[in-house]
């Protein structure tokens, strides 16, 4: 005999439940049967709270970056951090190897996974962009950045590092390459935000150690 519960607990079980399938199975070879068979639902009440599978990823990749996205908000609004400590401390915020969601981490960058990692990219790139240009909009009053397009270099920054950077390399890397990608990286990034050379590379240096 099943059990009613809350809306919002059976959600959020069916989420974890289907989240552990991903991690162990992969998203294409999870099907919703099993999602049913371990949740203990009826069909009809996992398409009540979801109308497919790709919106039961969508639901857990939302969940996982909204907890990383927190922790980077409240870095970048923290007006007592100066403003390069503020940048910095913010892109560290959303590193997914610091994660402490195990889970996440166990299948997030494994291949068959690959259309749950590219939404989580293009997630980081839309809610990410604006709250970085904030602060880099900061450091333009104070005259510690000079770009007439804060926006617009931002998302090129993100986006060039969500894809140089990324674990499942969609840029090839070896040990040497990756550490003159990571100087160029910020020889580019220092230029397109106008600071004095050295600057970010400084703060930042250690982030892709």
């Amino acid at each position: 005999m099943r059990v009613s519960k809350d809306p919002t607990v059976r959600k959020k079980e069916i989420l974890d439940v289907a989240e552990k399938l991903f991690a162990r199975k992969g998203f294409d070879q999870t099907s919703t049967g099993e999602i049913i068979a371990q949740a203990g639902i009826a069909r009809g009440t996992l398409y009540y709270h979801f109308r497919s599978k790709e919106e039961i990823m969508d639901a857990i990749v939302e969940r996982s970056t909204n907890q990383l996205f927190a922790a980077a908000k409240k870095v970048a609004a923290d007006q007592t951090i100066p403003v390069y400590q503020r940048f910095v401390q913010t892109v560290l915020a959303l590193r997914l190897d610091t994660s402490t969601d195990d889970t996440m981490m166990d299948y997030v960058h494994k291949p068959q996974n690959a259309l749950m990692h590219q939404k989580i990219q293009t997630a980081l790139v839309r809610e990410i962009t604006p709250v970085l240009t904030g602060i880099i909009k900061d450091g333009i009053h104070q005259g510690l950045f000079q770009t007439d397009f804060p926006y617009q270099s931002v998302e090129m920054v993100v986006v060039y590092a969500t894809a140089a950077f990324d674990e499942q390399e969609i840029v090839p890397n070896n040990k040497e390459q990756k550490k003159v990608r990571v100087q160029s990286f910020f020889y580019l990034l220092e230029r397109m935000l106008g600071v004095e050379e050295g600057i970010l590379a400084k703060e930042m240096g250690g982030m892709f150690d």
